[in-house]
């Protein structure tokens, strides 16, 4: 059984150049999601939901390799969403007083019958996941975007944010919604120097 990557069937999805930012359209798609609010580097509820988040998306993996679709994917990337109440003091310097919505894509398949029985599992195994009441599969429509790929510590992401702001002010488009990241590495494993993260912004 060979597995979906949807890093390869969605590529423009979760590709992106390093040098030059490009515009993409991005379909409506399903997706965990669990909200929170603070500096995701030092806010317990944070790694508690990216847990949660991670756990519910792998149960339903192997949920529906044995069930009778027999469908094998690899789970997809995390992605977040970030903002302030007004996003013209939104500020990478300042993670503190950010909100956040930590979310996984979802293949089509994943219904909220199926994803409400892998809660169940999960509370069965007894994890210790107490963020997980909180999280919800929700269908989330981005629309026209445009993106950049970052390579190196989040904290080292505001030139690429200003490059990527410069490429939709310069094309004579305005943001709106929520600035978007899709990380590509694993913190936990990656060295911060090698880090693989698509820097995304709606635009209008």
């Amino acid at each position: 059984m060979k597995a979906i990557d949807f890093k390869k069937t969605l590529k423009h999805l979760y590709t992106a150049s390093t040098k030059e930012p490009a515009l993409v359209d991005v379909p409506r798609m399903n997706f965990l999601m669990l909200d929170g609010e603070g500096d995701p580097n030092i806010t317990p509820a944070f790694q508690h939901a990216v847990e949660a988040l991670y756990s519910a998306s792998y149960t339903l993996k192997f949920m529906i390799k044995k069930g009778k679709a027999g469908v094998d994917y690899s789970v997809a990337p995390l992605e977040g969403l970030w903002w302030v109440d007004s996003m013209k003091e939104f500020s990478v310097q300042k993670k503190g007083r950010w909100k956040w919505t930590i979310m996984i894509m979802q293949p089509e398949f994943v219904t909220e019958e199926l994803f409400r029985r892998a809660c169940e599992e999960l509370v069965r195994k007894k994890k210790d996941l107490p963020n997980l009441a909180m999280a919800r599969l929700e269908e989330f429509a981005e629309g026209l975007s445009a993106q950049v790929m970052h390579i190196g510590p989040f904290s080292a992401e505001g030139p690429t944010v200003e490059r990527l702001h410069g490429f939709i002010k310069e094309g004579g488009y305005q943001l709106r919604g929520k600035h978007h990241e899709i990380y590509l590495s694993d913190p936990r494993k990656a060295r911060p120097e090698t880090m693989k993260t698509i820097v995304r912004q709606p635009v209008k």
